[in-house]
């Protein structure tokens, strides 16, 4: 299984992963964030592809100090396996190497599977409420 930043032409694979996950929002345009994250030089999405299938991704974004994980999702279907792990320490290694000393990512809160998921991999709770404001529409 390799990890590559994922081709254009799999977009629409990884928005349906980001889907089949419960990633995605209604008010998030998943496709228009996997272009935008494509092309700067501060970001990019990761993907694990086996057999020509989408497996994984993880998008990473480095804001000049900390690295970010969005979209960080396993095929369901694949889940237990390490995939997760592998792919989450591809992106902190690829924010890493672009200048990031921490890595951070927010999970909804009622998703405590996942939590815990991080936590085994060394996060740990930040202690800080996210706040946000809508810049557009």
């Amino acid at each position: 299984m390799k990890v590559i930043e994922l081709p254009e032409s799999y977009i629409e694979h990884a928005v349906d992963l980001w889907n089949r996950t419960g990633l995605t929002r209604p008010w998030n345009d998943a496709a228009a964030d996997a272009r935008q994250a494509l092309t700067t030089p501060t970001s990019t999405i990761l993907a694990m592809i086996e057999n020509e299938q989408l497996v994984a991704t993880a998008m990473a974004g480095f804001d000049g100090h900390r690295g970010w994980l969005y979209y960080v999702a396993v095929d369901p279907e694949q889940q237990s396996r390490g995939i997760g792990r592998k792919i989450v320490q591809q992106a902190s290694d690829w924010l890493r190497d672009h200048g990031a000393v921490k890595v951070q990512l927010m999970v909804r809160s009622e998703n405590a599977k996942v939590v815990d998921f991080y936590t085994a991999q060394g996060f740990e709770d930040a202690n800080v409420v996210v706040l946000g404001k809508r810049l557009v529409p």
